[in-house]
């Protein structure tokens, strides 16, 4: 076999892989099994979604500033970052807030195994019940990465399993507080559900620009006239028997 044809079927391979990756990634994608993106609604409501925390001090700010607003939201939370930090979640739960499991270390769970995939639900599961006494409902696969498996175990352990609708605005990265809002408020329309990120996959992270971005997000919001509700209210609110609509399938590969 000649250079050139190895070269070729290499970047034949390589695009394949790319793009399985990606599908696996993609909010939008129904493929593997039903999930949620955006929920079709009647109110003008949408969801606030935080990922990868608790991460203090700016998950606590973003509670206390989201509880002033009178703006619950709901936060998938990674198992090891609930076992260092209990007591936000304590507060998350009084301040009106809905928790969400989104796995123990933030693996990508397509990678693993089946024990390996349930051992990171369940061992994240049991820290949320340890530090609140409850046990969450849904689920978020860290990256959004999922495929037959991940979805299986998801549906046998009894959770839901939440994607997004609104372009990831990428605020892991610490763009601008005014770009962050930008790219979000873009995309919003009734019953989105957005993500931004408090913590960094379970890990200690500067999230001063996504505080500044939830802020900036709930005024610009308010001020168009829509209200917040947890993901557990918007699923509540939507019609009954319609299927997810067709939208974006940005992702950035990163929550």
């Amino acid at each position: 076999m000649n250079l050139k044809r190895i070269i070729v079927i290499t970047a034949i391979v390589a695009v394949l892989v790319a793009a399985a990756w990606y599908i696996s990634e993609a909010p939008y994608n129904q493929m593997f099994g039903a999930t949620v993106t955006q929920v079709p609604v009647h109110q003008k409501v949408v969801a606030l979604t935080f990922d990868d925390g608790p991460n203090p001090p700016y998950t606590d700010e973003i509670v206390a500033y989201l509880h002033g607003a009178h703006a619950p939201a709901t936060f998938f939370v990674v198992g090891k970052a609930v076992a260092a930090h209990p007591e936000i979640l304590r507060t998350e739960l009084r301040d009106g807030d809905a928790l969400g499991n989104h796995s123990w270390d933030h693996a990508h769970l397509v990678l693993l195994s089946r024990r390996h995939v349930e051992r990171e639900i369940d061992d994240c599961e049991n820290a949320i019940y340890q530090a609140t006494g409850t046990r969450p409902a849904l689920f978020r696969p860290p990256f959004g990465a999922r495929d037959f498996l991940v979805l299986r175990v998801a549906r046998e352990k009894g959770y839901r399993v939440i994607m997004w609708s609104v372009p990831l605005p990428a605020d892991w990265t610490g763009p601008p507080p005014a770009v962050i809002a930008k790219r979000v408020l873009a995309h919003v329309k009734n019953g989105s559900i957005i993500v931004l990120h408090d913590g960094d996959r379970g890990r200690s992270g500067d999230r001063r620009a996504t505080v500044e971005a939830t802020r900036l997000i709930v005024i610009a919001l308010r001020a168009q006239g829509y209200s917040f509700v947890t993901v557990p209210q918007l699923l509540k609110l939507g019609y009954p028997n319609e299927p997810t609509p067709a939208g974006p399938t940005e992702n950035d590969g990163t929550i």
